[in-house]
Order: structure tokens, then sequence, then C-alpha cells
């Protein structure tokens, strides 16, 4: 019997991906002088407001810190951006970067082990901004995933997963952060990650017997930070 494919939703990272992309063609509209976008543009701390919002629904409320961060300083941003606050009155507030970052640290250490998400869908998501993410696939029919960390740190665990298809694919995005990706030391991963004063790196040890098939692709880029593979 065909195993139907799962529903994709919209994630964080694709929301991201194409705010960044919307950013960008307003820009390029402006500086060539296509299309004037100065008006639009005011606006664009307020689509970051948007991606902490949807990173909190996706996550249930479970991942707090970093997208409330992001919130707060787009949020704080977009007041400059409007002259509803001045610069100097927001830079007041720079304390309160160091009592979030503060309590993602209580946070992590409060918690137990059985905070990493256990999931056995076949496509995971993870994005961690501010913060940090980790989650564990248990699939037997695992087809990929997207990671994403912004200024903090994102983890999955496939240990326990199979893949039925190879291969399968992961696309990992690091900037100023690290993603993880933990999987069996029988794996024949191949590593596309574009590091950009970044990291790349396969830190399995090396066994004298490898099958050619390859078993995980993964893809991405690492922007002053590093994605790696563990077992």
């Amino acid at each position: 019997m065909a195993t139907q494919s799962p529903r994709r939703v919209l994630t964080s990272q694709l929301l991201f991906g194409v705010l960044i992309i919307a950013i960008g063609v307003l820009l390029l509209l402006d500086t060539t002088g296509m299309l004037p976008t100065e008006d639009l543009l005011v606006y664009a701390p307020s689509l970051f407001v948007v991606v902490g919002l949807w990173a909190l629904i996706q996550s249930r409320f479970r991942n707090l810190v970093g997208p409330v961060l992001l919130i707060g300083v787009a949020g704080a941003w977009q007041l400059v951006a409007l002259d509803y606050a001045t610069a100097d009155e927001v830079a007041q507030l720079w304390p309160l970067l160091l009592v979030a970052f503060g309590l993602s640290v209580v946070l992590g250490q409060m918690r137990s082990r059985s905070r990493v998400r256990d999931t056995e869908q076949t496509f995971t998501s993870a994005f961690a901004a501010f913060g940090g993410v980790e989650k564990q696939n248990r699939s037997k029919q695992f087809t990929g995933a997207d990671l994403t960390a912004i200024f903090g740190g994102t983890e999955l665990d496939l240990r326990d997963a199979d893949v039925t298809d190879p291969p399968a694919e992961i696309n990992a995005v690091a900037m100023f952060g690290g993603v993880e990706i933990i999987v069996p030391r029988e794996w024949n991963v191949q590593m596309d990650v574009l590091p950009i004063l970044g990291g790349a790196s396969d830190d399995r040890p090396r066994r004298e017997e490898q099958h050619d098939d390859i078993d995980l692709v993964v893809t991405g880029f690492a922007a002053f930070g590093g994605v790696a593979v563990t077992d």
C-alpha cells in the first residue's frame, strides 16, 4: 500500500526566507530607481514580528524566549521607524536583552531531558532564534528536515530514525548560531552546506567500511556559525 506524502505546513524557515526575498526585491527596486519603495520598507520590521509570532504558534508556545525576543527587538525597531519612539529611548531598554538571555539559560537548566521534543513524523521543522531547540525524530520513514538557528542553536537527533527512500534531505541554516544533526554512525552523509565565514563538518569517526548509497544529504549555509553532523 502506497504511503501518502506528509502535508507540508508553512514553516518558520519558509516564512523567514520569503520575507527576506521580499525585502531584497523592494531594496533592489529602490536602489535601481525602478520603483520608489521607501514607504513600504518602513514597515520591514513588522515582517520580523510576524516571523516571531508564527514561530510561537508553530511551537505551540513551547519555544518562548527566542521568538519573544525577536518580536521585542523587531517591534522596537518598528516604533523607531514610525517615529513613535526615538533610538535613544529604545536603547535605554537594552538590559532587557540580558534579562531575556538569562531567562533562556535558566529555563534551559530547569527543563529536564524530557523537554526534547520527540516525534515520529517523517519531516521535522525547527527554528531557533536567540535560544535553543532540541528535537528527536524516531520515524522509520524519515524524509528530511528544515533546521534554522539564528543567534541560537538547533539540535536534531536521528539515531532512532530510518530512511526507507534514500536519500533524506536536510536544509540547515546557521547564522551566528549552530545546527547539530545526530545520526547513526553507519549512515552515509553527504555535506553540501555552503560556509560563509562559518563551518560545516561531519565529525563522526571514520570507518573502514562504508556503503556507497547516500542516506542523508545536508544542504544550506552557515554564516558566522556552524553546521555539524555527529553520532
